[in-house]
This record gives structure tokens, C-alpha cells and sequence, in this order.
């Protein structure tokens, strides 16, 4: 299991970034390469290597990712006209820092997601 991510030193202000919001659970902050107008990265203050990795006892922190993020659409101004929520599991699923995170995507149409 991870020990540390660069996650886990931006939540401690090890590396300065400028945080958007932070509570006793959750962090959110930009990701440092945008891929559309607003990417906002919503991470758990504690370290959640992957989604398979959640608990019972993480279900306050994973439900305060989605209200954080909802606070934070409206901020951003793209709560009306619409965003996208994406968490991504290991290699396959896209997944790069293994310690979770929520993308905040929106600022522009985001088009079809699959292709199925």
C-alpha cells in the first residue's frame, strides 16, 4: 500500500498550492495540467490508494467529495450549464496517482464520454 503521494504532501502544504477548499476530510485544488477550462482534483485528506481500497468507515469522505464538488461547480460558475464527476481505478480505469481523486471537469461541452 502507498505511504505518501504528492497528494498527501499538497494536503499538508508540503508543496504550495493554492487549495480552494480544505476540511478535516477532504482537499480540493487545480489540477496542474488542465484538460478542459475548469479541472478542479477533489481528494480525501486520508490516503485511499483506490476506489477498491474504500471502506465502510470512508463513506462521509467519499459523499463530502461530492458535496465539496458541487460547492465548487458553483464557484466556478458551472453548475447551470453542466460538469463532470470522474474517479478513475487502477491502470486500466486511467487511474496515474494512486491515491483517489475526483475530477472536477467543466467550462465548455464535454461531449460524449464512451463510445459504446
Amino acid at each position: 500500500m502507498t505511504e505518501e503521494t504528492i497528494f498527501s504532501k499538497i494536503i499538508r502544504q508540503e508543496i504550495p498550492t493554492p487549495l480552494l477548499y480544505q476540511d478535516d476530510l477532504v482537499s480540493a485544488f487545480r489540477d496542474i495540467a488542465p484538460r478542459v477550462d475548469s479541472h478542479i482534483l477533489i481528494v480525501p485528506n486520508k490516503l485511499i490508494p483506490t476506489i477498491n481500497d474504500v471502506s465502510q468507515e470512508d463513506e462521509l469522505t467519499l459523499g463530502r467529495m461530492i458535496t465539496v464538488a458541487k460547492k465548487l461547480a458553483k464557484e466556478e460558475g458551472i453548475d447551470e450549464s453542466g460538469y463532470r464527476l470522474i474517479i478513475n481505478c487502477n491502470s486500466d480505469g486511467g487511474q496515474e496517482v494512486y491515491h483517489i481523486h475526483m475530477h472536477l471537469l467543466g467550462g465548455q461541452p464535454l461531449g460524449a464520454m464512451l463510445s459504446v
